[in-house]
């Protein structure tokens, strides 16, 4: 085992470390207690983000529910690293954001981006709100009329509006203190050192504050946020022919895929959709940059989802590079065979999971058989390049869809990104399959307590 191999479990392990988390949680709160001060949230909030304007719905009632002080920042958008891929980025959020809204039971309607006049007046009249105090209450004004094209005039005779030196040194100042703090989107929420993005997030924040006492205020018995989840009907119809198959663009170096894997199986086999595996090289694999904010903030991230869905993570020997290769060349030939989910659940948990390096032979090898693929013919799949055109071709496919990121899945007319949207997946295919069209209430499965 190379000197990588044995330092990047020792890292992965150390970012994970639940220990870690825990004490790092006890001095926060030591802190909070001895200066006497109450429990406090920042929040950054990126005025033509989507998932900014759903988060606005929510700030107002996470601070009557759970008594925390609200510290809102506007920031910009994300620099280059951090969307690599801005303009199918701008395209997907908006259409993803339309597709969560429902569930969460908040509005949304994807239209054409603001303008740069709109959103300068809409920066100015929120950082007069935050100015005021009010910005819970001016968001979600603002965000509805963003979105739905209507003038501002209301806001802004409401809420004021700041001097344009005003809003860029507040711009400066909240973009300076997220990086600092270690993040880099907007829709972003920061506690005590760990971060939360997106209102698909918030209800882990929710769980967080329950832990420290927070929660009498406003209705205690239910989360504001909480994950709608797959439901796994048994009155739709079998697939047939003419069902559509699920296709999943994968990376081996996505841990996010490693979470999504063994449940995408067990969706497809509930409903008897056939699968099919597209994998792409991972990002950096092509030349796109993940620093170590972007990387860390992953690993803590997938660490807690990991938690909440009862799967092991956190001993990482990272695959980039050959590992990757070697794998990506088995899997293209376990495919046709029928082993390619085995093979990939298997590498997949492999290196996120065990610390099992994969660009040892003996490790490679002891991931092919425990997928039941024998290691005499995988070493024929890697001596055929022919994986890199394949590779190539999924990437362009997935662009297509104005996707970029891993794991992706596409059904029938759906096109959605991320492990978190499984619950979209189902839905398309219960639809498919004749079943009913859920309800915000149908999708709110997860324990709310």
């Amino acid at each position: 085992m190379g000197i990588k191999a044995l330092i990047g479990p020792m890292v992965s392990q150390a970012i994970t470390s639940n220990r870690r988390r825990d004490a790092q949680r006890r001095r926060f709160e030591a802190v909070r207690v001895r200066a006497g001060k109450p429990h406090e949230v920042l929040y950054f909030h990126q005025v033509d983000d989507p998932y900014s304007a759903l988060m606005a719905g929510r700030l107002a009632g996470l601070v009557e529910q759970y008594g925390v002080v609200l510290t809102p920042h506007l920031v910009p958008p994300p620099p280059d690293w951090a969307a690599p891929e801005r303009q199918k980025l701008t395209v997907y959020a908006r259409r993803d954001a339309a597709l969560l809204a429902p569930a969460y039971g908040l509005d949304y309607c994807d239209r054409t981006p603001p303008t740069v006049p709109e959103l300068e007046r809409a920066r100015s009249i929120l950082q007069s709100a935050i100015d005021a105090g009010r910005f819970t209450v001016a968001a979600p004004v603002v965000a509805r009329a963003m979105c739905a094209g209507e003038s501002l005039d209301a806001a802004e005779a409401d809420f004021g509006s700041a001097t344009p030196a005003t809003v860029a040194t507040a711009l400066e100042a909240g973009d300076r203190l997220r990086e600092r703090l270690g993040h880099y989107l907007g829709a972003t929420l920061y506690h005590a050192g760990e971060w939360y993005w997106g209102v698909d997030r918030l209800g882990d924040l929710e769980v967080r504050l329950r832990a420290l006492g927070c929660g009498t205020g406003g209705s205690a018995a239910c989360l504001l946020a909480p994950r709608p989840q797959p439901r796994f009907l048994e009155t739709v119809r079998a697939a047939d022919a003419s069902t559509p198959a699920l296709e999943i663009f994968l990376s081996f170096r996505s841990p996010y895929t490693y979470l999504a894997m063994e449940r995408v199986q067990a969706l497809v086999s509930h409903y008897g959709v056939e699968l099919r595996l597209r994998f792409v090289l991972p990002m950096v694999m092509r030349g796109l940059p993940v620093p170590a904010a972007k990387r860390n903030y992953i690993l803590r991230d997938c660490k807690r989802e990991a938690e909440r869905l009862g799967i092991p993570f956190g001993s990482v020997c990272d695959p980039v590079g050959r590992p990757v290769e070697r794998g990506l060349a088995i899997l293209n030939g376990a495919i046709p065979t029928g082993a390619g989910p085995a093979f990939a659940c298997s590498f997949l948990r492999g290196v996120f999971a065990e610390a099992i390096d994969a660009g040892s032979d003996r490790g490679l090898r002891h991931l092919v058989e425990r997928a039941g693929l024998d290691w005499q013919q995988a070493l024929v799949w890697m001596a055929d390049e022919s994986w890199r055109d394949v590779a190539e071709d999924n990437r362009h496919t997935m662009f297509a869809d104005h996707l970029w990121g891993v794991p992706s899945f596409r059904f029938g007319d759906l096109a959605t990104w991320g492990q978190d949207r499984l619950w979209l997946v189902e839905q398309a295919i219960i639809e498919t399959l004749g079943g009913p069209k859920a309800t915000a209430s149908d999708l709110r499965t997860e324990t709310e307590t």
